[in-house]
């Protein structure tokens, strides 16, 4: 790629014949052994991968470099699973490549308006171009028959979400998991403030938008227990180095001097961001979660504690929208903070095939697919098409820490909330936790555990003498593990069908505003919930507690009861007589007409 102002150049670095056998081969090989989804594809959308690359192996040789890596491209993307990707070995100078504007929906689907919510000053010419203006048309084509045409080659097992990553790679998008843009520059005609119709040209620029601070470094204790949308993830980093360059500049300067302490909110700045609502219903807390892509999920979960208690106990608003996923752990140890109840976590299975029969076997992949090794060799002999399904992030894991926020919340979701976003979204729901507020049919539906080309070489590495070698600069990765929901929607698939909340459209405040309008809605949510609460502090005297809205109180040290239960007889506080000791576990529940409301857990 080249820079910006020069002419842009889309090379791919060039592969002999046997080069280009040997990438089929590998692909064919891991996606018919390896890729849990292959059937449930095959079932959906008529799509044979397989077939299909093995006519590619007949015709490759009447294509060029460009036209071979573009067209398994496409034919990976008709699985319509951005957990499942092509890289190609794009000669490239940056990540990803921009137009230095943002396009945002607004409406409901069958009226919908598409404006520039964000630009780039510093790329931009026009000055009758900014925020607000309506896009009417791409290189002579209407904005929304060009947004389809380019929705049908984009990963998404539905509709709305196609059409929600459309949207945004027709302005940003990762050459790692994408092929270059075929145009070098875009005509958009739009509307104008003024109500004016004018139309400007834009080139495409690429730049490396970086890693974000204590973000993920792929590290050997996480590597296999990832669900994440990788390209995803590039682009809502590029976004910010685009539109909030100061903000990415001091995080780097951070970053280099060392940064604040890993556990601290301020090292997270850059996944989790926290404010305070005023709202026309009260003062509600805020969380934004961009992103669950970091490798020390303790740390992860710290920082968010400690935002949580900056913020108003009322309500909050958990905003998952366009988060792309990243570390299971991290995503599903949080919904603890949030409910007093216990958390059931997504469980996943592999397909049952003897390569994978025999992975889970090796002593070196013990500690990963151990639990699952026992059901793969039994479904060997009866012809169950997959494993038990079995937790990745075990459950005592998601209950270790206890609730640490008592106010009601609500989430919000979209249909780019993606991978350990569904997950995060599936857990709110199905440990009825609180309501999901989704603009869209449901999120995004990406419902696996993903692991590169390299996590799956080691692991097959011990059980096989000869496995087929990548060219230099081919890659990709692939869904290993399916997921399937918990509680009232027990074994129900994620992948392709997403987690379903209640229906929101976005308006034209919402996109060009903050989010005004949506933030009043979920605040009315959140005023309609019951309240209360429970603080817990030890003292010498023995437990002080400070309630609100709850009657009785149950008290347990590591797990033994305290009887008798403790009536609370008006809100206040009120000291409890227990006696603990050095190391002990403090459990306090708070009770209001039956039902358990809160839950604190603190370790002495």
């Amino acid at each position: 790629m080249s820079r910006i102002g020069k002419r842009l150049v889309i090379e791919a670095s060039p592969m002999t014949w046997a080069e280009r056998l040997e990438t089929i081969e590998c692909l064919q090989l891991f996606l018919a052994e390896t890729y849990v989804h292959l059937t449930l594809k095959k079932s959906l959308y008529g799509f044979d991968i397989l077939r299909a690359l093995e006519n590619l192996k007949q015709q490759s040789t009447l294509l060029n470099d460009i036209d071979f890596h573009r067209e398994i491209t496409t034919l990976m993307n008709r699985l319509r699973d951005a957990h499942t990707q092509y890289k190609g070995p794009w000669t490239k100078s940056g990540a990803i490549v921009s137009l230095p504007f943002l396009v945002e929906p607004y409406g409901p689907r069958e009226k919908t308006e598409f404006v520039v919510s964000k630009i780039d000053p510093g790329s931009i010419k026009d000055k009758n171009f900014t925020d607000g203006v309506s896009i009417t048309h791409w290189n002579g084509i209407p904005f929304v028959r060009a947004l389809s045409m380019h929705a049908d080659v984009e990963t998404g097992g539905r509709f709305d979400s196609r059409r929600a990553r459309a949207v945004e790679s027709m302005t940003f998008r990762a050459l790692e998991y994408a092929p270059p843009p075929n145009e070098e520059w875009v005509d958009v005609t739009y509307v104008d403030l003024a109500r004016k119709q004018r139309t400007a040209r834009f080139k495409w620029e690429d730049f490396d938008p970086g890693k974000a601070p204590y973000g993920s470094g792929n590290s050997v204790a996480t590597r296999f227990a990832r669900s994440i949308n990788f390209g995803a993830e590039m682009v809502r980093r590029a976004k910010k180095r685009r539109f909030n360059h100061a903000k990415w500049m001091a995080e780097k300067r951070k970053l280099g001097k060392g940064g604040p302490r890993a556990t601290s909110f301020e090292a997270f700045s850059d996944f989790i961001t926290a404010d305070i609502k005023m709202t026309t219903h009260g003062k509600f807390g805020y969380l934004r979660i961009w992103s669950f892509d970091v490798d020390d999920d303790e740390a992860f979960i710290e920082a968010v504690t400690q935002a949580l208690k900056i913020l108003p106990d009322r309500g909050l608003m958990i905003d998952i929208r366009n988060n792309p996923g990243g570390l299971i752990y991290a995503a599903e140890r949080l919904l603890q903070l949030f409910t007093p109840n216990q958390v059931q976590p997504t469980k996943f299975a592999l397909r049952s095939t003897p390569v994978i029969a025999e992975m889970a076997r090796a002593q070196f992949n013990r500690d990963e697919l151990g639990p699952w090794s026992s059901s793969l060799d039994s479904a060997q002999n009866t012809g169950e098409p997959f494993s038990s399904h079995l937790p990745i992030t075990s459950v005592e894991r998601c209950n270790d820490l206890g609730q640490r926020y008592g106010g009601p919340i609500v989430v919000v979701a979209d249909a780019n909330t993606y991978s350990s976003g569904d997950l995060f979204a599936a857990g709110v729901v199905d440990n009825a936790i609180g309501p999901l507020v989704c603009v869209g049919q449901a999120t995004g539906a990406g419902g696996a555990n993903v692991w590169t080309a390299e996590n799956l070489v080691d692991a097959l590495r011990p059980v096989r003498s000869m496995l087929p070698s990548l060219p230099i600069g081919v890659d990709f990765t692939m869904s290993v593990r399916r997921a399937v929901r918990a509680g009232a929607s027990d074994g129900s698939l994620i992948e392709d069908v997403g987690v379903v909340g209640q229906a929101y459209d976005l308006t034209s405040t919402d996109v060009l505003n903050g989010n005004r309008d949506l933030i009043e809605h979920c605040a009315s949510i959140l005023a309609a919930q019951p309240l209360t609460k429970l603080l817990v502090n030890v003292r010498r005297q023995g437990v002080q507690v400070q309630t609100a809205g709850l009657d009785l109180l149950d008290v347990y040290v590591d797990g033994h009861p305290v009887a008798p239960s403790f009536r609370v007889i008006k809100d206040g506080k009120k000291m409890l007589k227990v006696k603990l000791r050095k190391g002990t576990i403090l459990d306090v529940l708070g009770f209001s007409s039956g039902t358990l409301r809160q839950k604190r857990r603190l370790f002495i």
